[in-house]
């Protein structure tokens, strides 16, 4: 969840959870992960591309246009693999009921959320590849899930997309 407020020497203050698009020594870009809003930040306070951000940044006075991390809660890395393992039984089960082109969400046992595309068996290859290439949205999936970790298995005619801890 995401709250904005102006704080008394007139800056915005925004409180959720950020994703670490882009870092450097000298500064950061965080994307919010619930409204995709961008925060480019005046200094780097020590996170790095990738890493998913729970805490508070405030706009810098007195043209506001850039940010500050001023409050970081929770601060984890994160990844995305392609996994050589095939996807479980109960996710062939769940594609196996489903249409190609079909998408799936079901919680996953104890944190994060596991994701069944159904698709035609040839095309598995390049779905995968396509999943692969929008790791921007898998990372902030997994930033907005709390989870660490992204896993992408895959079987002929189904793709798992696996948000873990």
């Amino acid at each position: 969840m995401t709250t904005d407020e102006v704080n008394a020497d007139g800056a915005t203050e925004k409180d959720g959870t950020f994703l670490v698009t882009a870092a450097d020594e000298g500064s950061a870009v965080l994307k919010d992960v619930t409204d995709g809003q961008v925060h480019a930040l005046s200094s780097n306070p020590g996170v790095e591309r990738h890493d998913a951000v729970e805490g508070v940044v405030a706009s810098d006075p007195p043209l506001n246009v850039s940010w500050r991390l001023v409050e970081i809660r929770e601060r984890r890395a994160l990844s995305v693999e392609e996994s050589a393992e095939s996807p479980t039984a109960t996710t062939k089960g769940i594609a196996a009921e489903r249409d190609a082109g079909d998408l799936t969400r079901r919680p996953r046992a104890g944190t994060g959320e596991i994701h069944v595309i159904t698709v035609p068996e040839g095309t598995t290859e390049r779905a995968v590849r396509d999943v692969l290439d929008d790791e921007e949205g898998l990372l902030a999936r997994a930033a907005r899930l709390g989870v660490s970790r992204v896993e992408i298995r895959s079987a002929p005619g189904v793709v798992s997309v696996r948000y873990m801890p």
